[in-house]
Parts: C-alpha cells; sequence; structure tokens
C-alpha cells in the first residue's frame, strides 16, 4: 500500500507556485489530455508563447483574470511510489488566512523563493505560520533560477540569507533546493543546467521524505464522535464509540479512562466498515467497544490510563485572527471547537502581538486584526482535554466561531500552562 504525504505550496505572490504544481503533475504524466488542451487553449488566447502550467490550479475566475491565487487549491497524484494531496495556498498578504487553513495539517511545506528576489516579508511571515503550525519538514525551493542563468552564488545567497533568518524559528527540518518550475529544472529530473547542485529532484525528494516518525504514536487520544447503538434483533446489546484516532495506538484489552467522567475501562472491541481489528493508529475512524456500561457521549475522550491530557478551562494559545469582517477583542464571547467537543469562551487577555517581521512582541495590545498573530488567554464554559500543540498537532488545536454568523474566526494552537 503507498504511503501519502500532505504537502503545501507557500511564498509570496509570483514565486511561481501554481506554476511549481502544475509542472509536477505535468511531468510526473498525471494531467488527462483534455485538461493540457484546456490550459494550452486559454494560454495561446491570452498571447502567451507556453503553455501557462498554472492555470491547472487556478480554477476561480477572478484567479485566472489576475493570474494570482486567492483560495487555496487541492490536487491529487500519485507516482509509483507514493500518493500525494497537495495545498496550493495564496501568496497574497490579504490571504494569509487560507494559508493557514492549507497548511494546518500537512506534513511539509513547499516554501518557493524568487532567485531575482530572495527572501522578503511574505517569504518570513509563511516560515512563522510553518513554525507556528508545527509543520515537520520545510523543503526551500529557490525558483526562477533559469532568470539568474542558474548562478550558484545567487543561490547559495539567499540559502545563506534564510537560514539566518530561520535560525529564530522552530523549524525541525529544512532542506534547499534550486529549481525553475516553468522550464522544469529540478522539478521531476534532475537539471542539466545546475550540475554544481549534487541533491535530487523536489519529486525525488517529496518521494523518499521520511514522516511516519512525525505521527505522536505514544499519546493515545480518542475523541468520541458518535455513539452508535442499533438496538436490532442482530445487536441487541451493542454500544459502541465512533470517531478518528488523532494520536497513539489503539488495541484490544488496553485499560483506558473516559474524560471527563475519569471511569475506567478496557476495550473489548475495535471494528471498521471492512471488519473487527486488533489495532488502530492515527487518522483511522474506528468503533470501539468497552468491557463495561460508562456513560460516554460526543465530546467525551478516551485516552490510555495513566496517560490521559490537560483537563483545564483556563488556556493559553497562539491565535491567528482569520476574520477581516471584526477584530478579535478582550471580553468578548465565541464558540471553541476543540476536536469533538464545542464549548463557550471568553478572551481574557492578549498577551502579546507577534511582528511577524522582526518577530518582536507587541504587549498592551487589546485586539488583533485580520491575519494578525497573537498569544492569548481564554476560559471555556466547560474544561476541554488537550495536549501541548508542539506535541500533539491534533489535540493541540482548536477553531474559533463566531455565536451569531457561525464563520470561523480564529485558528488557536494550545501551549500547556506551567502550574
Amino acid at each position: 500500500m503507498k504511503k501519502m504525504l500532505r504537502f503545501a505550496t507557500v511564498g509570496s505572490v509570483d514565486d511561481g507556485k501554481s506554476t511549481l504544481i502544475g509542472r509536477l503533475l505535468h511531468d510526473s504524466k498525471n494531467i488527462f489530455e483534455d485538461q493540457l488542451e484546456h490550459v494550452a487553449e486559454i494560454s495561446d488566447r491570452r498571447g502567451s508563447d507556453f503553455v501557462d502550467l498554472a492555470l491547472l490550479t487556478d480554477g476561480l475566475r477572478a484567479e485566472r483574470e489576475q493570474g494570482i491565487t486567492i483560495d487555496v487549491a487541492y490536487r491529487y497524484f500519485a507516482t509509483p511510489k507514493r500518493k500525494f494531496i497537495i495545498a496550493d495556498c495564496p501568496g497574497h498578504i490579504q490571504y494569509t488566512r487560507n494559508m493557514v487553513t492549507g497548511a494546518s495539517n500537512v506534513d511539509a511545506a513547499v516554501l518557493l523563493i524568487d532567485a531575482r528576489h530572495g527572501v522578503i516579508e511574505q517569504t518570513k511571515r509563511h516560515s512563522l505560520l510553518a513554525s507556528l503550525l508545527g509543520v515537520p519538514h520545510v523543503i526551500v525551493c529557490v525558483n526562477k533560477m533559469d532568470l539568474v542563468d542558474f548562478d550558484e552564488n545567487v543561490y547559495e545567497g539567499i540559502c545563506e540569507q534564510y537560514r539566518r533568518f530561520s535560525e529564530r524559528l522552530a523549524l525541525k527540518d529544512v532542506t534547499f533546493i534550486p529549481i525553475s518550475a516553468l522550464a522544469g529544472d529540478n522539478v521531476v529530473e534532475r537539471s542539466a543546467n545546475m550540475t554544481w547542485f549534487n541533491g535530487g529532484s523536489l519529486l525525488h525528494l517529496l518521494e523518499s521524505m521520511y514522516v511516519a516518525g512525525d505521527q505522536n504514536s505514544i499519546d493515545m487520544r480518542f475523541p468520541v464522535q458518535y455513539v452508535i447503538r442499533p438496538q436490532t434483533l442482530n445487536f441487541p446489546d451493542f454500544r459502541g464509540y465512533a470517531g478518528r484516532v488523532s494520536s497513539g495506538m489503539l488495541r484490544v484489552g488496553d485499560e483506558v479512562t473516559v474524560l471527563p467522567s475519569g471511569f475506567n475501562s478496557s476495550i473489548s472491541s475495535i471494528t471498521t466498515y471492512d471488519g473487527s481489528i486488533e489495532e488502530a493508529g492515527p487518522g483511522m475512524s474506528v468503533t470501539v467497544q468497552l468491557n463495561d456500561d460508562i456513560d460516554v457521549s460526543r465530546g467525551d475522550m478516551i485516552c490510555r490510563t495513566g496517560n490521559v491530557p490537560t483537563v483545564d478551562q483556563n488556556l493559553d494559545a497562539m491565535l491567528a485572527w482569520l476574520n477581516h469582517l471584526a477584530e478579535l477583542q478582550v471580553g468578548r464571547t465565541y464558540l471553541l471547537k476543540h476536536t469533538t467537543r464545542t464549548v463557550r469562551c471568553k478572551i481574557q487577555q492578549i498577551q502579546y502581538r507577534l511582528d511577524i517581521n522582526t518577530l518582536h512582541r507587541e504587549q498592551g495590545v487589546d485586539a488583533l486584526a485580520v491575519n494578525e498573530i497573537g498569544r492569548v488567554s481564554l476560559r471555556t464554559s466547560e474544561p476541554i482535554f488537550f495536549d501541548d500543540y508542539r506535541n500533539n498537532r491534533v489535540t493541540g488545536s482548536f477553531i474559533l466561531i463566531d455565536e451569531a454568523s457561525n464563520l470561523t474566526v480564529a485558528g488557536g494552537m494550545l501551549r500547556r500552562i506551567e502550574k
């Protein structure tokens, strides 16, 4: 069975993100002939002397008219070695919130830098967001090398410039590669124009990237999404708890604790659509049965006994504000959705706002505007069960919802409060 890799393309506007994805799809033979003909027809109508592969991902009319990416575009393709899900994220500052949603659950971020311009503001912004979102791997692609005559010194200078900035970020694994997305150099095949580069192509890097170790396989967390009680003749006493494994491994016979009640039991069976299994890992949707009759409802969490998450109403989080209609204000009340549990919460304090360019912490602020990031203190109406985001990206994240409009207005990353 092929392993799946999710990655996002990020970077400033016009750095070539959509073109890179189009080139990946084209050169890896993942485009149908009618799709290519349609793109070639549009390119010719515009007077282009080449096939604009960016049109494969820029599907909105406004995107094609302006030549930019506005919404996150998802594309799927496969090679003999791996399956891929790509999130093509917009580069404009006003669409930074779209980048947050696109990169929130990826295994890697492919960060593009224009070889003519080097590291600019939006490069820093997206790098900071990748760091805050805990993206395990970052591939820095210095693009448009054909426009600087494939100069090795230009490439090395940009790499050094980025290293100096990224030293202040919590990026775990950073890899550099020089490419030309338009011409296909070092995208799927190694480039004959950059023989001075000893690494492989971008696709080779994506195919060989090891991501299994990025998952939290220690802390077993199973948020209950639905209680299954068929009460039929075939299943008269069946009581199962359906959900998706957030992290760790569920095994038949494991001693577990149910939150918030704190009652203990053990797993009697694990069932999927295809039948019973002995164990389930992160990302698997299963139904769990327990050996004891315990009151378990949607929003509860099943954990391994002796390894339970933090249970608290007072939360400390990094918050990315996504709403362009109103600012985040101290004292406001929102709905907080965390795994399968939704509670009301109140913004107690904005500890600081983060300057994305300088990484300076601006204290004494009482509001966050759209695309701004800050550290906030919240209090929920009921306790939630969470881990530090740096240890568990699923149980350490949440969204805020405006009660009046039902719009998602913020994404948050929880930090454990040291007591």
